[in-house]
């Protein structure tokens, strides 16, 4: 049986895999699409309804850059971006990710209606997360990055990146059983650009199927991301967008269950052509 075949029987959070989320990031100076909503509430939450309606199944908001090199935030002031986001968004019926590597921001997000915690650093950047997961009923994103913002882009190194990222996602998996989060509220994220050159993104892309073996969702974030330049013609970010899409196809055809994207108009186009091309 095909991994198309598959995943298309599956539902996840409510709807048919693969699913798109949107991303929303409210911060300053994320790599592609700083300063859009930054301190633009009401243009934020527009935003978010905008994607819903075009074909996201999934909000993603960001209120903490983790680019190459962002400095670190307190807590206090991504809970103070979150807020007027997550409170105009409470009733309208869409499911809400934060991005967030911190348990205060991580508490404040469930408690305005988040279903899903991203957590860059698999749980491991704040002691109390972990447990701000486990007393919750929310789902998690647990992403593999070598090092931190400001270090990881410095020199990576892998033995064999699939199989290295693969161990340590294992790793964590066992860690969040053991306190009783189980398989089934865990999404897992190699995490595509962080702590990795193309060439390491690449043996990732091509070796998907191995992260299928940790038994849980699989989600990556290829969108505009600089892997896409560098196998083309250093295109900037905004103008990463054919390469993003090709890259998230040969990921569908390997089975992941989220795709996490910029542009959703262009991804939900190339979602349902994909589907229709897969039909017996």
């Amino acid at each position: 049986m095909s991994h198309f075949q598959l995943i298309k029987r599956k539902t996840f959070l409510g709807f048919k895999t693969p699913g798109i989320m949107g991303i929303l990031n409210i911060t300053p100076d994320s790599f592609s699409d700083g300063d859009i909503y930054y301190s633009k509430p009401t243009k934020a939450i527009q935003a978010a309804i905008k994607m819903v309606k075009m074909g996201a199944d999934i909000i993603d908001i960001g209120a903490e850059s983790t680019r190459p090199g962002a400095r670190l935030i307190k807590p206090e002031i991504e809970i103070k971006r979150l807020r007027p986001i997550l409170k105009g968004l409470k009733r309208k019926n869409i499911k809400i990710s934060v991005d967030t590597r911190n348990s205060l921001t991580m508490r404040f997000a469930l408690e305005e209606g988040a279903q899903i915690i991203n957590d860059v650093s698999a749980l491991n950047h704040d002691s109390e997360s972990i447990n701000v997961i486990k007393f919750s009923k929310c789902f998690v994103i647990l992403m593999h990055m070598q090092g931190n913002p400001q270090t990881m882009q410095k020199n990576p190194k892998y033995k064999f990146a699939p199989k290295d990222v693969y161990n340590f996602l294992k790793k964590q998996i066992k860690r969040c059983e053991k306190n009783k989060i189980s398989k089934s509220r865990i999404i897992v994220d190699p995490g595509i650009g962080f702590g990795k050159t193309s060439k390491h993104n690449i043996q990732i892309l091509q070796n998907l199927n191995l992260f299928h073996k940790l038994g849980c969702c699989l989600l990556v974030g290829l969108s505009r991301k600089r892997f896409i330049s560098d196998l083309s013609k250093k295109e900037k970010p905004i103008e990463r967008i054919p390469g993003t899409i090709a890259a998230n196809q040969f990921a569908m055809d390997q089975g992941v269950g989220i795709i996490r994207v910029h542009d959703i108009k262009e991804a939900m186009q190339a979602k349902l052509i994909w589907h229709a091309l897969h039909k017996n």
